[in-house]
């Protein structure tokens, strides 16, 4: 059975898209207790774990992304995945979910973020999708409740706000995944802080390994989840002294580089009272000249994955990096590691990356 999936004879379509968009079917079928179950075996089952509404969204604007590269009868299959996912998010987008991490419960500024971009690209589909009755009530509602997060000096992740859980890095998740446009001051001044905690010495919460890399490489910085942060991967109790990962790392210089882009294409720099420490801490200011920025935010983007390829283990990439000592730590070969990775390069480039 195994040969007969990777070794299948070509045809119209992406093997490994359709063999994705097949096994969510798969999934969908054994969801319990609702399609919002965030974990499955390898044969499609059900595993006891946490329900996050981020996830029929995230699937809906992935297979929407690959359907073009679908063969005919997966795009049926593609249909009706897209069709279960609506009809749950429909009835569930006003609902607590368990937060990004897996670890809170509560109204999540990711996963509204995530639902609200859903609904978007569903509203504009031109593939045939039946938009959902109650979709624009949805949008509305989503783009009024994400401001509600907004305490006056950051996006707060979770309400009610866990104590200690913010800046978290699942806001800049929000805009890389979600609906959150890149130029969103608020946000930004939100990176600002999550960047300001783990890169300066005299935070609390800062990696010392970012102090070294950039006195000795010029690199980083490197950027965990959240302040206070005590799962490193390798034990089971909480161990102190939390550690920067990967994706969160890339997902930030993903930002820089998407901001790069918005500049250059409409010659505006989003720098306001909100933004001005984001922009500072890149060394832009008010009378920084257009194209200057934009080289900046590229700089910023690079010196962080280059943080990345140097701590990596022959540029394979594990879940987390020590904060300490910079070596590789946790789950080995994490594939959203790879994924935000290669996400951020692409924005960087303009050009896919396979391989």
């Amino acid at each position: 059975e195994f040969r007969r999936v990777l070794f299948r004879s070509p045809g119209p379509g992406v093997e490994p898209l359709i063999d994705y968009v097949n096994f969510a079917q798969i999934c969908q079928s054994n969801a319990t207790p609702s399609l919002a179950l965030a974990s499955y075996t390898i044969r499609g089952l059900s595993r006891q774990w946490t329900e996050q509404t981020d996830g029929p969204a995230l699937q809906t604007l992935a297979i929407l992304s690959a359907y073009n590269q679908l063969d005919a009868p997966t795009q049926a299959v593609a249909a009706a995945v897209i069709n279960n996912n609506l009809n749950y998010l429909i009835t569930a987008y006003q609902n607590q979910t368990f937060n990004l991490w897996e670890e809170h419960q509560g109204f999540s500024f990711f996963a509204r973020s995530v639902q609200l971009r859903c609904f978007q690209a569903i509203q504009a589909n031109t593939i045939g999708i039946p938009v959902p009755s109650g979709t624009d009530a949805a949008i509305a509602w989503l783009q009024t409740a994400l401001q509600q997060h907004w305490n006056g000096t950051l996006y707060v992740s979770l309400l009610p706000a866990p104590a200690g859980y913010d800046p978290n890095i699942d806001i800049v998740s929000a805009c890389i995944y979600g609906a959150v446009p890149c130029t969103d001051t608020k946000l930004l001044a939100t990176a600002a802080q999550i960047r300001d905690q783990w890169e300066n010495p005299n935070s609390l919460y800062h990696y010392p390994i970012n102090v070294s890399d950039q006195t000795s490489q010029g690199i980083g910085p490197l950027l965990g989840r959240y302040p206070g942060d005590v799962y490193d991967g390798d034990v089971n109790g909480p161990t102190a002294g939390d550690h920067p990962w990967a994706l969160c790392t890339g997902n930030l210089a993903e930002l820089y580089y998407m901001l790069a882009n918005q500049i250059q294409s409409t010659q505006t720099v989003p720098l306001d009272q909100f933004s001005t420490t984001f922009f500072s801490q890149i060394g832009v200011t008010a009378t920084t000249a257009v194209a200057d920025v934009i080289t900046k935010l590229q700089d910023a983007g690079d010196a962080m994955l280059a943080a990345v390829i140097y701590h990596s283990d022959h540029l394979e990439l594990s879940e987390q990096f020590d904060g300490v000592t910079g070596y590789e730590k946790s789950v080995r070969n994490l594939t959203w590691s790879y994924a935000a990775f290669l996400s951020a390069v692409r924005a960087r480039t303009g050009q896919n990356v396979q391989g």
